[in-house]
């Protein structure tokens, strides 16, 4: 009798482990966003998001005051673009976090953010996204940049 209660019990924990397709689906949009931003293609950066996206970045700045700054998109895929050939760059996405409520979903990513193999900087994005047409995009985009304190991570 233990034998098959254990594994019902492992079986229970497994199902509540296991992603749902739309949380699945959420991360590979998310997936396909950096592999551009990584291949630096703005035509498929576009394709994973929606037209009017926000973006912003909570930082600090000289002084050592927090700073909110918002970003144009069109400006994020023109700086991208614009990096050499070479300059390697790559944002490493630590953990995925991901709700979702109907059409809305929310995917919390601790990353850090290499330049040419050297660490550069850390932080969390925060993904809003939207699911048009059984399709998920991007609306909204905020990360926090730091040097240090990167073990605290979520």
């Amino acid at each position: 009798m233990k034998l098959p209660l254990f594994f019902i019990f492992g079986l229970m924990n497994l199902v509540a482990l296991a992603q749902t397709e739309e949380e699945i689906q959420v991360k590979q949009n998310i997936i396909e966003f950096f592999d551009a931003f990584h291949a630096k293609d703005s035509i498929a950066m576009k394709k994973t998001v929606y037209p009017s996206i926000l973006l912003q970045t909570i930082g600090v700045n000289n002084e050592g005051k927090s700073v909110l700054k918002t970003e144009n998109f069109e400006d994020l895929v023109k700086s991208i673009i614009s990096i050499p050939d070479s300059t390697n760059f790559e944002e490493r996405i630590l953990s995925y976090s991901i709700q979702i409520d109907g059409n809305m979903a929310n995917a919390w990513t601790p990353y850090e953010f290499w330049i040419n193999d050297k660490f550069h900087h850390c932080g969390v994005n925060s993904f809003q996204l939207f699911r048009e047409e059984n399709a998920w995009k991007i609306i909204y985009l905020i990360d926090t940049r730091r040097k240090s304190d990167c073990s605290v991570l979520p």
